[in-house]
């Protein structure tokens, strides 16, 4: 570049610094002269942002209070003596006959069913109970007993004592359940004892009996259901 054209820039310089520093002093006046008696402020995208972020956070504390809510509303609604059992995944909401439990097969995951009410108690994840029907050589002495009043099935709470996962998973060879979160497997002949993994206890019983057809729920969880202890 030739030095009279550097020359030349230099002197344009300052009135260009000037023309920019003119437009940024305008938009600061020009803001701060907003109020909110006269128009409202057009936000700029940081306080969109902002905004929008706290707006996330109170969605989220009153998704987790709400949690908190059905849960302790469970606590009080869990399965009642006299209660049908409906598929988990059912919107018919018909009721689980005895028929539709076959030995040796795969659990059945279901929610109690109020039928005076016309509702199933699935406010709470701690309500899934497993329906299950070993072969007969694998039941000790005390789970034969119950399984005999329910034509053979068996029924325990469908949530893991270890982390509160899903068990529903079936080894049919070795005839247990399990829980693919961290693999505790559970015998459903045996009380619902662990076998394998590191669930501390065994998943809670539940006593079962059949109405005509119809498989129904004949008392309470043998302990609380749910994990970490």
């Amino acid at each position: 570049m030739q030095p009279s054209s550097i020359h030349r820039n230099l002197r344009r310089l300052p009135m260009t610094l000037l023309r920019s520093q003119t437009r940024s002093d305008h938009l600061v006046s020009a803001h701060a002269s907003v109020t909110p008696s006269t128009t409202a402020c057009i936000p700029c995208a940081s306080c969109v942002a902002s905004s929008s972020k706290r707006a996330s956070l109170k969605v989220m504390a009153g998704a987790v209070i709400g949690a908190g809510m059905r849960n302790v509303q469970a606590a009080d609604d869990g399965p009642r003596a006299g209660d049908w059992l409906v598929g988990v995944d059912d919107d018919a909401l018909k009721p689980i006959a005895l028929a539709d439990i076959k030995t040796g097969a795969k659990q059945l995951i279901a929610f109690p069913y109020e039928p005076a009410a016309k509702r199933a108690r699935s406010d709470s994840r701690l309500n899934r109970i497993l329906l299950v029907k070993p072969e007969a050589p694998a039941l000790d002495a005390e789970t034969q007993a119950r399984a005999a009043a329910a034509g053979g099935v068996l029924g325990y709470s469908a949530i893991c004592t270890h982390q509160a996962c899903d068990v529903n998973s079936w080894r049919p060879k070795e005839q247990t359940l399990l829980c693919f979160c961290h693999f505790s497997q559970f015998h459903p002949g045996e009380s619902g004892n662990v076998v394998a993994g590191p669930a501390p206890r065994a998943l809670p019983s539940i006593a079962l009996k059949v109405d005509g057809d119809k498989l129904v729920i004949a008392g309470a969880f043998s302990a609380p259901p749910g994990g970490g202890g």
